[in-house]
């Protein structure tokens, strides 16, 4: 699929999402590591951010098979296309975390009454307000609309609660995530609901 981002006139560019593969996973695992040490060291401590890169954050190789994880392509300065930022939604029940993550629960979710996930989001560095977060947001939450699901949440790192918030979502609880070395990395959970349409709404009760 191809998108393009309309955050603004100076913003404004081409990005090409895209379905994750396999191949991508050693390029996904730099650019995790990028940008959880460049983005958000205002939030976490030195030892919290080391300690989440080793047991909760990474590539949730599931995502990637069940074909929910998206990559953000853009051209750099070189011309050359690269993986600006990635992200992903899941119909299973695991909040948080990757491959590594001890915790996980890869159960399947029912669209009738669960909230579909939205997970891994991380963009580089180098590619931070270009927009590209959104682009990648709103290709979840239109794939999740199609697989028939009626909201969303996620387990969101502090860093990232002001750009969900912009995006509709709202704080709902507080949690605390184990790391290995004994700290505990405060995250929220947020949710969305998605707003039904004129054209779902049942004729009899359009107004």
């Amino acid at each position: 699929m191809r998108l393009e981002c309309r955050e603004s006139p100076r913003t404004r560019m081409n990005i090409q999402v895209r379905p994750a593969s396999m191949s991508d996973i050693p390029r996904l695992r730099e650019l995790i590591e990028a940008s959880v040490r460049g983005l958000q060291a205002e939030d976490y401590s030195p030892a919290q951010i080391e300690a989440a890169l080793q047991s909760v954050y990474g590539v949730d190789s599931q995502l990637i098979m069940d074909e929910t994880y998206f990559v953000a392509e853009a051209l750099d300065s070189r011309g050359k296309l690269t993986i600006a930022g990635c992200g992903g939604w899941s119909r299973r029940k695991t909040l948080y975390g990757g491959d590594q993550y001890a915790a996980r629960e890869d159960s399947l979710l029912n669209p009738d009454h669960d909230a579909a996930k939205i997970r891994a989001f991380f963009v580089h560095p180098d590619w931070v307000r270009r927009g590209i977060g959104g682009v990648i947001l709103e290709a979840c939450e239109n794939a999740a609309r199609e697989a028939g699901f009626k909201r969303l949440e996620m387990g969101a790192t502090l860093s990232g609660v002001a750009f969900y918030r912009a995006k509709g979502y709202a704080a709902i609880e507080k949690l605390e995530v184990p790391l290995g070395n004994g700290e505990m990395l405060p995250i929220l959970k947020m949710t969305k609901e998605f707003r039904e349409s004129a054209s779902q709404v049942p004729f009899g009760n359009a107004k």
